[in-house]
């Protein structure tokens, strides 16, 4: 399923406007001319949805999709290369024990609805704001190698869970260009 919205995250997280620092002073509003519309969160002009199988062979959909949007937000090249790095790290951690390995067979079709990777892109006008969530029934400690690699590739690194109570791991990377 892919969407696109306006709006917070549907867990009560803060927007990528309040993450990235972009929140407009009062009396201010988005519309024509802001990349926005009357409906999204102030600072974030689009939102994306995406929801992939928990299967790592859907993996490239979504670093495919990363980039896309990391070029939209203006990111340079660098910045591109280590979001995408980033959600794919993120989005491996998140299929966890949930995840099928390659070359074992295909379990048997069961009536439980599907396991998904889930990801929210929110950009803002300083940068996007990534909420990956998958079937992990845990993620790695914030001293292990792997979140170290996360916390080098991204301005801000967080763990949670979704609305569905799955784990999340929400990561913001703002343009480093200056203004």
């Amino acid at each position: 399923m892919t969407q696109a919205s306006s709006g917070p995250l549907s867990d009560g997280t803060a927007s990528a406007a309040a993450a990235l620092g972009t929140e407009p002073g009062p009396g201010a509003e988005a519309g024509p001319g802001t990349g926005g519309s009357a409906t999204a969160p102030a600072g974030v002009r689009d939102r994306v949805e995406l929801s992939v199988p928990a299967d790592p062979a859907y993996l490239a959909v979504l670093r495919t999709a990363t980039a896309g949007l990391a070029a939209r937000a203006d990111m340079t090249i660098d910045e591109i290369e280590d979001l995408r790095i980033a959600v794919d790290e993120a989005c491996a951690l998140v299929l966890g024990d949930g995840a099928l390995l390659e070359g074992t067979p295909t379990p048997p079709p069961v009536l439980e609805p599907p396991l998904t990777i889930d990801a929210v892109f929110e950009l803002g006008h300083q940068g996007m704001v990534v909420r990956v969530s998958g079937p992990s029934s845990r993620l790695p400690e914030r001293s292990s190698f792997a979140w170290s690699v996360l916390e080098a590739l991204v301005d801000a690194l967080d763990a949670g869970t979704d609305e569905g109570g799955r784990r999340s791991i929400i990561l913001r990377h703002g343009s480093r260009r200056p203004a």
